[in-house]
């Protein structure tokens, strides 16, 4: 998504910016729309699963995606494609016109994203920021460092690694596939990883994360990338949303599991998963 609003918004101005409702799960800043009209943008960043959107005007736009939330990208060119405006629709609860001719629509059917205005030297303390972990494609996630932080943790691996204060922004789909490539079962308890299974599983983090980013995102509901196309790294899953498929790890004849933990969905394979 950072990468998909880099080359529309980066260096260019909000030339005006509309907000449809009061609130989204949290109340919008006062003035919102007024504070960022005018604002020129220097620069976009991401924080775990949090957008940051630094400008001119001293401030910083943070967003967050939420679990139906899209930012699309219309009236711009977008390679070889031409998007024109299109009339405001039902969820569309923020509207930025940009220098250039491009809009950028923010949509949230369900309401559980978040926008907020902070000033950039104190962004990195703001609450939401403040005590997330390291980023998985960082030079701070290592091995050595992964192992310390879930030393001593009764809780399954899986509901440790979707702990933001571990490793920051890791989702549901992506911890499946990862300990699904390292070999480790989402039941073992944290403290039991160990710095060989958490040295796989540093790896496999990373290369999930890097081909999902090439594939454009995994498309399963309500994701869409800032073309309004749909991400295609759920045509790779290797065990997410695949109950009862044979397992692909090469000599593997085991079959995919699905099971709750948390409340969220799992899937693994119990016969090379341990």
């Amino acid at each position: 998504m950072r990468r998909g609003l880099q080359p529309v918004l980066e260096g260019r101005r909000i030339l005006a910016a509309r907000v449809g409702r009061p609130d989204l799960r949290r109340p919008f800043p006062e003035g919102m729309a007024r504070r960022l009209t005018g604002a020129r943008v220097l620069g976009l960043t991401r924080r775990s699963k949090y957008i940051l959107v630094a400008l001119d005007s001293g401030e910083t736009l943070l967003i967050h995606l939420g679990m139906s939330g899209r930012i699309l990208v219309s009236g711009a060119a977008l390679g070889a494609f031409h998007h024109a405006l299109p009339a405001p629709a039902r969820h569309d609860h923020v509207i930025l016109d940009i220098e250039g001719g491009a809009r950028v629509t923010f949509n949230d059917a369900r309401r559980f994203g978040l926008m907020d205005l902070v000033p950039t030297p104190s962004a990195d303390s703001h609450p939401l920021l403040a005590g997330l972990g390291p980023e998985p494609l960082g030079n701070g996630f290592d091995e050595a460092g992964l192992a310390a932080r879930l030393a001593g943790r009764r809780s399954p691996v899986k509901a440790a690694l979707l702990d933001q204060r571990i490793v920051a922004g890791l989702g549901n789909i992506y911890v499946s596939e990862a300990l699904h490539r390292a070999g480790i079962s989402p039941r073992r308890l944290a403290a039991n990883v160990g710095p060989a299974r958490a040295g796989r599983l540093v790896r496999a983090i990373r290369d999930v994360l890097a081909e999902a980013i090439a594939a454009g995102g995994s498309s399963l509901r309500d994701y869409r990338r800032t073309d309004g196309e749909l991400g295609h790294f759920q045509h790779s899953f290797r065990v997410y949303d695949r109950e009862g498929a044979p397992c692909p790890a090469p000599g593997c004849t085991g079959t995919i599991r699905r099971i709750v933990q948390s409340g969220r969905s799992t899937f693994f394979c119990p016969s090379c998963q341990k």
